[in-house]
């Protein structure tokens, strides 16, 4: 009776994220630009609120710092509860924010966040870029000088924290690609020098829906091409951060 309840329930709620889809295409369509022989594409540099979250105090006692970027539609403020248990006083999570929010359902309900979308997207990646700069260069001296620096990123996030540490080469020891692909717009091979004293790591889950075998064969392909050294890291699960599952992770860079 129970599990008929839930499958009426989740087939409703289906429906309603469908026809909830389905006006905003139809809406995107009515208001669809037409071509205008004089129009013309202009860009403004405009300040505004970036969000981000932390966990534990900075300070010269933290010895391990971790920069962590959520994945497409994701927010923040709950990501970065994967990385409660990390909290043992020497350690400071900093969890920015896509500067791109929206209805993830459609008009109503659950907030998500972007990082970057296909439409002007070497303006987005400067806009990330300059933020996590900005958000590192705050924190990191307030640091212990010889602080450990781990830059993880999951899903969407894999590539914006990848652009950061390639793009802006920040000081970093480890860079954790959680459920996602290399940035192939980075010419790795170009940083090798950059990255020989660091260390990549793609952690994996084996039934994740985002990866596929043709995936993993084209990251095999872009690591070999760039020289790319990296371990590989599978877990049982799916397209997400079991918290069990980041604790190994942790053991093993630790």
């Amino acid at each position: 009776m129970y599990k008929h309840i839930f499958v009426g329930e989740l087939i409703r709620l289906i429906h309603h994220q469908l026809n909830q889809l389905n006006q905003l295409y139809q809406l995107n369509q009515l208001y669809k630009p037409y071509k205008l022989k004089n129009m013309q594409s202009h860009q403004l540099k405009v300040q505004r609120t970036a969000h981000y979250y932390t966990i534990g105090t900075p300070g010269k006692h933290i010895k391990r710092f971790w920069l962590v970027c959520h994945g497409y539609g994701q927010a923040a403020g709950k990501f970065i509860y994967k990385f409660d248990k990390m909290d043992d006083g020497q350690t400071f999570i900093l969890a920015p924010e896509g500067l791109s929010r929206f209805y993830y359902g459609g008009f109503t309900g659950e907030v998500g966040a972007s990082w970057m979308t296909k439409e002007d997207r070497l303006d987005e990646i400067a806009d990330y870029r300059n933020m996590l700069q900005k958000l590192y260069d705050q924190y990191l001296p307030q640091l212990a000088d010889d602080v450990q620096i781990t830059f993880l990123g999951f899903s969407q996030g894999g590539a914006t924290v990848t652009r950061f540490a390639m793009l802006d080469k920040p000081r970093f020891h480890h860079l954790i690609l959680w459920g996602t692909d290399f940035a192939h717009d980075i010419n790795f091979a170009a940083g090798k020098a950059f990255l020989s004293d660091k260390r990549i790591m793609m952690v994996t889950g084996k039934n994740d829906q985002f990866i596929t075998e043709k995936m993993m064969q084209k990251v095999e392909k872009f690591a070999k091409k760039h020289d790319i050294e990296y371990e590989m890291f599978w877990y049982e699960g799916k397209h997400e951060i079991p918290r069990e599952v980041l604790e190994q992770v942790i053991e093993l860079i630790s």
